[in-house]
């Protein structure tokens, strides 16, 4: 049989939207396996334990506390008898479970220059998820628009990663005019991780309020990481003379004069004192914060992170309560 080649022209000649999104997830799996896996495993030698902490489900011994140890893993009732601090030890599992908290919201589409923060959001997702499965890890995800539309369950293997990347490259473009709720995203997973997992939230945190609340209770069950994506422009405006500010969520728009030093001004100091409120409510949630910036390398945050968790967790009495801590850090006596 005679193979006919299609003509210029012809239908049969052009991808599918579908095939499309596919060659493009593929082609940018490829890129970041080469240029951002590879740097860092040259970087970090291959250790990510500190990526996904946490323990198994199943109680094997109770022991002492030492000032390494977990407070979530204090057993109080044995403390209480005892007179000393004692703490539950897990049998640990090999294979732990990931999830992805994705923040797609209109606001997340926003970028000054060559990357938007949503851009970021499937680069750091990509890597880590690609990343934890291939150490044998299973990763799954959320995806907020206007709401939680799409659950992607627990899976490993690259074609799942892939799979991922294709949902993320593959959704339309949301009309405004609603408000982000971060909390129903926290509310939804909470929901649906029943089993201990490392849970990521991804998001530029413009939400309404409440979501500091749900996050605290997330992280009562889970190991959770606040990824917050940020383009430099949301701290400070440059001078660019009369330009037009539009709210990414509501479309709402504002001509403004940047060449006014007191309005920038104005503007940084708004920018600041969200900043503190963002950062005292993630603290106060007791969860590990990842900044990452349009304008910043994803490799570098990276290392940054996994290294400030590795010195926190060498330092000693780091994880004491505070009824605790002062009985600690009492000096020794004179000789």
């Amino acid at each position: 049989m005679a193979l006919r080649t299609p003509s210029p022209g012809s239908n049969a000649a052009a991808p599918s939207p579908a095939t499309a999104i596919s060659g493009r997830a593929e082609a940018l799996l490829r890129r970041l396996e080469w240029k951002v896996l590879r740097r860092l495993d040259g970087l970090l030698q291959g250790d990510y334990r500190t990526l996904m902490r946490g323990a198994g489900i199943d109680l094997a011994d109770l022991r002492e506390y030492q000032a390494h140890d977990d407070v979530r893993h204090i057993d109080w009732n044995v403390t209480a008898r005892q007179g000393q601090p004692h703490v539950r030890v897990f049998t640990e599992d090999r294979e732990m479970a990931a999830w992805f908290l994705l923040d797609l919201s209109p606001s997340v589409d926003f970028g000054s220059g060559e990357r938007a923060k949503c851009e970021l959001v499937a680069e750091f997702t990509t890597v880590l998820a690609r990343l934890l499965t291939r150490h044998g890890n299973r990763v799954g995800a959320l995806l907020y628009g206007q709401g939680v539309d799409t659950v992607i369950p627990t899976g490993s293997g690259r074609r799942h990663v892939l799979r991922l990347l294709h949902a993320l490259q593959g959704r339309p473009v949301l009309a405004e005019g609603r408000p982000t709720q971060l909390k129903d995203l926290l509310d939804a997973a909470a929901g649906l991780a029943r089993r201990r997992s490392t849970v990521f939230v991804v998001s530029d945190f413009i939400s309404e309020p409440g979501w500091e609340k749900a996050l605290a209770r997330l992280a009562q069950r889970h190991e959770v990481v606040a990824v917050r994506v940020l383009d430099p422009l949301e701290l400070e405006l440059p001078d660019l003379g009369l330009i037009t500010l539009r709210d990414a969520e509501t479309g709402e728009q504002l001509l403004v004069d940047t060449h006014d030093k007191g309005f920038r001004q104005r503007f940084a100091s708004i920018a600041a004192e969200r900043e503190a409120q963002l950062h005292e409510g993630l603290a106060q949630a007791g969860v590990d914060t990842l900044e990452l910036a349009t304008d910043g390398d994803l490799v570098d945050a990276l290392v940054r992170f996994i290294e400030m968790r590795r010195r926190r967790a060498r330092l000693s009495g780091a994880s004491l309560p505070s009824h605790l801590r002062s009985v600690n850090t009492q000096p020794e006596p004179a000789a």
